[in-house]
């Protein structure tokens, strides 16, 4: 967030650079618009099958990383780890489309690779360490389960258009209130939130990044209204498909976004600097280069895979 154009290692970055940055974050949000109007539009819940791609990319892509950056870790460690990141996001999405059952699938499946990776360590002890074990394990809770996730979001039975649209919309505003705030108010409240994991993130900054947060989720609902057409507290869309259910009539469903939305731009700015932990532990500033100006898959949607379990549990459970 704010530390954006600030190391946080001193291995330097592309990061300082404005236009690929720029060219980075149009084609980000191309990219981003294309994926929500293809869920929107195609009937049937295939359209919602781009962002299981994007997701897949995400949990694959962010393994490599995770795992280059931390090392340590046998080539039978790393095959078995990127292999789960790779199987995980389809694994689940198959299985909840055709019996409901996702969560179980991925809960077995990172049994059997926990498995795996005990016996690499057991018979390949040389190499396949056991700090390389409890490595690649996060590494699938954090990159690969955290990716399914984001596709249960998207294969929500209700609402997922909407608990979407958060994901995508408040990590971003979170992201812009921190900077806003923390550029405009930093001379006058220049008090450190984290000075030795992100040295330019402060607390008026995070106070921006929830202002953000709140925002976003304000700007969420807005588009459901306007493409949508609300008729009480349902919120149906022009191809009359449920996208917003609310189980009382108690609470406005706006309040219940800018709650989301808050809590939301919270864990967002938790993710950020967790990320900020591992990078600084590494001994690095960025996870990868595969974004010019913005770093690594991980330094892109970090706050997202952090989101995704708060923005289940509203959309999912909460809401309905």
């Amino acid at each position: 967030m704010e530390e954006n154009m600030t190391a946080a290692a001193p291995v330097s970055s592309g990061k300082g650079s404005f236009k690929p940055r720029l060219i980075t974050s149009i084609c980000y949000v191309i990219v981003w618009a294309g994926l929500t109007a293809l869920k929107w539009t195609v009937p049937g819940g295939w359209g919602s099958l781009g962002f299981d791609v994007l997701f897949c990319a995400v949990s694959v892509i962010g393994s490599v990383e995770y795992l280059r950056a931390t090392g340590g870790v046998s080539f039978p460690q790393k095959a078995f780890t990127i292999a789960f990141g790779a199987i995980v996001v389809p694994l689940y999405v198959g299985v909840e489309l055709s019996m409901q059952k996702g969560f179980l699938a991925i809960a077995c499946a990172f049994t059997v690779y926990v498995m795996f990776l005990m016996a690499a360590s057991v018979f390949d002890p040389q190499r396949s360490t056991v700090k390389g074990t409890v490595s690649c394990i996060f590494c699938m809770l954090y990159c690969g389960v955290l990716s399914a996730i984001l596709s249960s979001v998207n294969h929500l039975g209700r609402n997922s258009m909407a608990a979407v649209l958060m994901l995508f919309m408040v990590p971003v505003f979170t992201d812009t209130g921190a900077f806003i705030f923390g550029s405009l108010f930093k001379k006058f409240i220049p008090l450190k939130l984290s000075p030795k994991l992100s040295p330019n993130k402060t607390v008026i900054g995070a106070v921006g990044g929830i202002v953000g947060g709140i925002l976003g989720g304000l700007v969420s609902y807005a588009l459901i209204y306007y493409f949508g057409g609300v008729n009480d507290n349902i919120v149906l869309t022009r191809f009359n498909d449920i996208y917003l259910v609310f189980s009382s009539n108690a609470i406005h469903p706006i309040v219940t976004f800018i709650l989301v939305g808050l809590a939301t731009s919270v864990l967002a700015q938790v993710g950020d600097l967790f990320e900020s932990a591992i990078k600084r532990e590494c001994n690095i500033k960025d996870m990868g280069k595969l974004l010019p100006g913005h770093g690594g898959v991980l330094d892109r949607f970090d706050s997202m895979l952090y989101c995704s379990v708060v923005v289940l549990l509203s959309f999912g459970t909460i809401i309905i």
